[in-house]
């Protein structure tokens, strides 16, 4: 980037000459010699002695070092003074040559040539290129979602009331204003409370740069300047004018950057024994086990087997980091996807309640009662 040319910003590598008292000044100096640049060869030199500069013709970029390596770069639009030892190289600015005039006792020796890449503009380190998929989602209790996994990043906010979120076996309580961010290809599935009708946003999407890896598997508690960002993008996704994409994908980037930002100020969480990792390993084995069968004649000891563990041993494990038993876990993945099937209108009852390894249609009809508070009837009529 090209950074303002001033004394205080200048002081490392020499002095800025007030511009009232430039004129005053160049009579003092040695005969001046005027350089003619070009952007195809730029040599570096070093300065041997006070070497003063000024812009005779054209936009003129006059880039500094310390090392030799790593160059800062102004434009040259006063009369500055480059003090011993400092690497200098002039170009034009984005034009195709330009001039200046060069005031030293000595002539220059070149050390090297400026490989110019670019280096002018402010580099982005992290930016969102695509957003596929932006909704926002109000859930009926004890709303079940059996899992998925997907090669794109998804963000998850709770908006009111709580959410479970697991992955990697690991059960995550996210109430109203936390966040979780899944990793590309990460199975994950969430569910909420008996007694809580959540709602929360989702949002998939793929980065053009940078790095998240240090917000995975984490429980987020972004800031309210994070918040205000995503209610921007609500807003924005409702207006939808010629300029809401752009800016939902603006404020989604600032998003992220500022939980990038926050989980710098704050201790890194613990990494999980090796002991804790097998435990995450098993339940996440066993709920995708259970969420690709979900229409087969499921039984915790056939899970467990599958998983190869024994059904006590599983039991423990999904009481212990899901708080509920394997069984009743069955049961509520089968009841979520009845759901589905009836939004589908393609099977009667008696057919979703054989698809899904129901005895009878009468002990599908009153467990669905039991866990969504109507019966397969109301519900269809609902939705539909």
């Amino acid at each position: 980037m090209i950074c303002n040319l001033n004394p205080l910003s200048f002081k490392d590598f020499g002095t800025v000459s007030p511009e009232r008292t430039a004129d005053t000044l160049l009579a003092s100096l040695p005969k001046a010699r005027e350089l003619t640049l070009s952007g195809t060869q730029i040599p570096v030199y070093r300065a041997e002695s006070e070497i003063w500069l000024q812009s005779r013709g054209g936009m003129v970029s006059l880039s500094v070092s310390a090392d030799g390596v790593n160059f800062r770069h102004y434009y040259l639009d006063k009369l500055v003074c480059i003090k011993p030892g400092v690497f200098f190289c002039l170009s034009p600015f984005q034009q195709d040559s330009a001039s200046v005039q060069l005031f030293a006792d000595a002539p220059l020796c070149p050390t090297g040539e400026f490989r110019q890449t670019d280096n002018y503009h402010l580099p982005q380190n992290l930016w969102v290129n695509r957003l596929y998929t932006f909704f926002y989602h109000e859930k009926e209790l004890g709303f079940v979602f059996p899992g998925e996994a997907h090669s794109v990043l998804e963000l998850t906010y709770v908006d009111q009331g709580s959410l479970h979120s697991v992955a990697d076996g690991t059960d995550l309580l996210l109430e109203q204003g936390d966040m979780v961010i899944y990793a590309p290809n990460q199975w994950h599935m969430q569910y909420a409370d008996m007694d809580v009708a959540p709602r929360y946003v989702t949002i998939s999407f793929d980065l053009g740069g940078g790095d998240l890896t240090a917000l995975f598997g984490r429980k987020l508690h972004p800031s309210q300047s994070a918040i205000s960002l995503l209610q921007g993008m609500l807003k924005e996704q409702e207006r939808m004018d010629p300029y809401s994409a752009d800016l939902i994908l603006s404020q989604l980037t600032q998003l992220l950057l500022r939980l990038l930002r926050q989980s710098d100020d704050v201790p890194q969480k613990l990494k999980a024994s090796n002991s804790l990792h097998a435990e995450n390993e098993i339940i996440r084995k066993a709920q995708q086990y259970i969420s690709t069968h979900i229409r087969e004649k499921l039984s915790v000891p056939l899970v467990a087997r599958m998983v190869d563990v024994s059904p006590s041993y599983m039991t423990a494990l999904f009481h212990k980091h899901l708080q509920i038993s394997p069984g009743e876990y069955i049961r509520r993945i089968k009841l979520q996807e009845s759901k589905q099937m009836i939004r589908e209108n393609s099977m009667n009852f008696t057919e979703i309640s054989m698809a899904l390894q129901y005895s009878t249609v009468h002990h599908f009809s009153r467990q669905f009662k039991d866990k969504f508070g109507i019966t397969p009837s109301e519900y269809a009529k609902s939705v539909r």
